[in-house]
Order: structure tokens, then sequence, then C-alpha cells
């Protein structure tokens, strides 16, 4: 028979969390099964698992149980065919794919135990054999902790970052809440002018014909942000409510509509109205408005300590940053391709659910800005791989420094993070499982692999 491939779902650096439906038997239930490891290249390895024949059965019928309400066969009431009617007419194998994935979904897990081996990437599942009274093998291909020889983590050279905060950037801070909180009105007696929302109605041609997505209406446009392409800002400054403007511009030459790059366009644009800005002053009802303090001073004094508290904790990330790559260049590991393919797929579910966030789908990112899932897999490689880098050798700093996470700095931490939720601390603790627990003590400890390369790090 064809070999049939599964996927399922892991974390990286952590134990394999499942996505597919079903429920996992426990040890007892799993008894049956049989796991041989094969050591590949480059940090690889094959799982062979066996399940038996008895297990193969149990997963054939409840397939069956799951698909029978389906089946129709002339002489019997829907839901009522006999296992072996329907396997005569359409053959033995007509449940072995259900059944499969149901054996998988039990047998796995309990494999990733038995095989010993710290997985780290999704695996690549082949089946071997499926077949009513016989085993039920398949292997799985996956990649497992590369080991890491580290060079110099101690006597890091880093460059010292200047944290002091000046007037200016105070007072440009200043400048943005004002910003913030100021008011719109409606300008009536001037023309458009640079920092104005010009509200408009427009339509895009190229060699005279209307292309698509280009049309607009009552679209409020900040003059002087660069939201449109070439000049077309700067050609509606001096126009009057009313006026109706050609507004000529060139797409860029990489501009994400290939029909459109490198063309030039005219613009219809129809200005219906003018938005302005209207500051506050700057005074002490300012201050009184956006924040806790009574005076303009006493605001003047907080924004100062949170620019100082903003760039030393910019500086720490930069030093870490330097810190760890210079770690990374001395050190040697081999990290399996998939490794890192696991890691661009986790990056690429965090990116989904924060754009999600601000109402966009992955398909409509994916047409705004031109690119396919593939190519922002691509993208996302290298900072994946650094990821990956990073992680494994703070690891094997704090394993070779012995550097560990008490239960109190976890029952700290799970405060921390109950805080966050909105939850109580005693409420979240006890809804983690053993995995969740283990990914707390192991960011504690890279916390502190971190904290120690700073601390003897020597700044240049």
């Amino acid at each position: 028979m064809s070999a049939l491939c599964y996927t399922i779902s892991v974390i990286v650096l952590s134990k394999i969390m499942p996505i597919l439906p079903g429920h996992y038997r426990n040890k007892e239930e799993t008894a049956s099964m049989s796991v041989q490891v094969e050591k590949l290249e480059h940090n690889m390895a094959k799982l062979t698992i066996e399940v038996s024949a008895d297990e193969v059965e149990k997963a054939l019928e409840s397939a069956y149980q799951k698909q029978k309400g389906k089946i129709s066969i002339p002489g019997f009431r829907k839901g009522k065919v006999p296992r072996a009617m329907i396997e005569k007419m359409y053959g033995a194998s007509i449940f072995y794919e259900d059944a499969a994935n149901e054996l998988i979904q039990q047998t796995y897990p309990s494999a990733i135990d038995e095989s010993g081996e710290d997985i780290v990437s999704r695996p690549s599942v082949d089946l071997v054999q499926i077949e009513k009274g016989k085993p039920f093998i398949y292997t799985a291909e996956v990649a497992v902790r590369p080991e890491v020889k580290l060079g110099q983590y101690k006597g890091v050279a880093v460059t010292k970052v200047d944290t002091a905060v000046t007037e200016a950037e105070v007072d440009e801070a200043l400048e943005k809440e004002r910003g913030n909180n100021a008011r719109t009105i409606q300008v009536t007696d001037r023309p458009v002018a640079g920092g104005d929302v010009a509200v408009i109605d427009f339509e895009g041609f190229v060699d005279g014909e209307a292309f698509a997505g280009g049309k607009g209406e009552n679209y409020k446009l900040e003059i002087g942000s660069h939201s449109f392409i070439d000049t077309f800002e700067d050609q509606l400054i001096g126009k009057n409510i009313g006026d109706d403007v050609d507004v000529n511009v060139t797409f860029p030459e990489d501009y994400q509509a290939a029909e459109l790059a490198g063309k030039p366009a005219l613009f219809k644009v129809k200005i219906h109205g003018i938005e302005a800005k209207e500051l506050p002053e700057l005074d002490d009802e300012f201050a009184q408005d956006v924040s806790e303090y009574e005076t303009l001073a006493e605001y003047k004094d907080s924004v100062k300590k949170q620019l100082e508290e903003q760039k030393e904790n910019e500086a720490k990330r930069a030093k870490e940053d330097e810190a760890l790559q210079s770690i990374i260049e001395t050190s040697e590991m081999d990290i399996p391709d998939v490794m890192v393919d696991t890691q661009c797929d986790t990056m690429l579910d965090e990116f989904a659910q924060r754009i999600s966030w601000n109402g966009l789908s992955m398909e409509q990112y994916l047409q705004f800005s031109g690119t396919t899932v593939d190519g922002l897999r691509e993208q996302m490689r290298p900072e994946a791989l650094s990821r990956i880098q990073s992680s494994l050798v703070l690891e094997q700093i704090a394993k070779e420094e012995n550097l560990e996470a008490s239960d109190e700095e976890v029952d700290a931490e799970i405060a921390k993070m109950a805080e966050r939720y909105g939850m109580q601390a005693d409420q979240l603790k006890e809804s983690m499982g053993e995995a969740e627990t283990n990914s707390v003590k192991r960011e504690l400890k890279i916390t502190k692999a971190i904290d120690l390369v700073l601390e003897h790090a020597v700044e240049k």
C-alpha cells in the first residue's frame, strides 16, 4: 500500500502538544506497543512504533462506529449495516485511514516518552503497515535536541550604551502626548496644509483604465503621513474644499501588485473637507488631564523617568542580543532544518494572532502585503534560527552553571502571570499542567543564565 503522511504539532524545545482531535490513552492502555529508535545524521532520529493487532482491531471498530451512520446499503437501515458487510462491499481498507489517525494520536505521545529522546520538531509520519489481524507499524522522523559545545560566555564584550535622557527628548515626548490629546476641528477658511487630514474621493487610472483597489470615497488622508505612494499627498497641499485635482504619480518598481509596478498613474481626486488638529496648551491643566500630577513640572519629571527606564531596558536588551550573538558565534551546534521549520510555524501562529487583535485575518494581510505564507515563513527563518540558537546556548549555560528555579520563584512568577490575566494566583496554578509549570521553570532558568552572562560581560 502507498504511504500516508501525517503531521502532529509540537512546541519547539518543549514536550509534544497535540492538536489533532481525540484523546490519549494512559501508559497502561498503550502497553501493547514497542518503540525502536534509529539515530540519523544532523540530530535526526527515526522512531518505529509497532502497535499490537488487538489495538488495531479496537481502532477499526471505533472507526466503524463513527462512520456507520453515514453509510447506506440497500436492504439495511442507515446506521445498521454490519461492519463485515461494509468491508466486503467497499474493501477492508475503508476504515484504515480513520483507524490509523486514532492509533497515531493514542500512541505517539507515549512513544516519545518510551524513546527517551528529547524531540524538538514536528514528526514526519509514514505508515508502514495497517491490516486486519496484523500489528500497526508507522515511523516518525523527528529532530532531537542538538548538543551544544559552548564557546566563551563569561567576559563577553558588549557595547556601552548611553542611557541619558536629554531635554529635547522630554519635549518630544510631551509634544507627542499633546498630539494624542488634540481636538479635531473642521477647516473652511484656508487650503490644505501639511499635517491636515483631507477628506477625499479618489479613483486611479493606468493607461486610461481604472484599476482594481484604486478607488475610495470619503477617505481621510493625513497629509505628510506618506501612506499614499510617491508625491500624492504633496499635490493636495494648497488645494481647497470642492476642488477637483489631477494627481500624477508613479508606482514603485517593487510595488506588490506586479501589473502596476513602475507604471505612471493618474488619480482623479475630489476634496470634500479639511480637518486639522488643535493642540492643547502645555500647562498645569494639561498635566492634570493626562496624568496623576498637579503641575506640568511634576509631569515632566515623570516623563523623564519613564524615558530613562525605557532607555535602560533597551540598553539591556541590546547588550543581551550582542552578548548572545557573540556566544553563538563561538559555540558549536548542529541544528536540523525541520527544527527551524517548526519554529517558523510557531512564529507564524504568533503573527496571525497578533494581527487578528487588529481585526485582520492572515488572508487579508497576505493580500494587502502582496506576499505568500511561504514568503512570510522564509522572511521569518533567520529570526527562527536565532531564537533556537539563543535558547540552546542559554539552556546549556544554565545546565553547566547548575542554575535552578525554586518553588518560591515559580510561585512568584505565576503570581505575576495571574495579575496580567486578571486571575487569582491559586486559580492559575491549579489550572496549569506539568508542561506549563516546567515551561515557567525553564524561562526562569534562562533569565538567570542571561543575568549571569550580563553580570560577567565587559563593556567596550
